[in-house]
C-alpha cells in the first residue's frame, strides 16, 4: 500500500527573510517622512498661535489703549514655548508694573531644537530660524545663518 504525503504548508526561512527585508525598506522611507510631516505640522500650529496672540494683543489695545497688562495664556503646541514681551524693553513681560506697553514682541521657541523658532513684533517683523539662539526679540539673524521671513 502506498500512502500519499499531505502537501506541506508554511513558509521557508528565505521567504520569511525576504518579507522582513521588504518591510524594513518601507520603514526606512516611511518613518523619516512621517517625522518631517509632524515637524511641519507643529511649526504651522506654532505660527498660527503666534498670529492668534497678535490678534488678541490688538483687541487688548483697543479696550485698554495700550498693551500693558496683557496676560493671556497661549494654547499648547507640542515642543514650543511662547513668550510675549514689551517691544521697548524685551526683558519685561507686559504685566510688569511701569511697562511701556506701546509695542510687543512674541517669540515661539522650539524646545526640541529640530524645528523653527518664530518671531513676530508689532513693528512688522515676522521671521523664523531653525537656530534658536539667532532668534531674539528684535530679529532672527541673517539669511546666511538660516533666517527666513514668513
Amino acid at each position: 500500500m502506498h500512502t500519499m504525503k499531505a502537501p506541506q504548508r508554511g513558509f521557508t526561512l528565505i521567504e520569511l527573510m525576504v518579507v522582513v527585508v521588504i518591510i524594513a525598506i518601507f520603514a526606512a522611507f516611511a518613518i523619516p517622512l512621517y517625522q518631517e510631516y509632524v515637524r511641519r505640522a507643529q511649526a504651522a500650529q506654532a505660527q498660527q498661535e503666534v498670529q492668534r496672540l497678535s490678534t488678541e494683543l490688538e483687541r487688548w489695545k483697543t479696550r485698554n489703549f495700550n498693551y500693558g497688562g496683557f496676560n493671556i495664556t497661549p494654547n499648547t503646541v507640542q515642543d514650543y514655548t511662547f513668550q510675549v514681551r514689551d517691544g521697548a524693553n524685551t526683558a519685561s513681560v507686559l504685566t510688569t508694573t511701569g511697562v511701556d506697553g506701546r509695542s510687543w514682541a512674541i517669540r515661539a521657541v522650539n524646545t526640541s531644537g529640530r524645528n523653527f523658532t518664530f518671531l513676530m513684533t508689532s513693528t512688522g517683523i515676522r521671521c523664523r530660524n531653525k537656530l534658536t539662539n539667532s532668534v531674539t526679540f528684535t530679529g532672527c539673524g541673517t539669511q546666511a545663518n538660516g533666517a527666513e521671513n514668513w
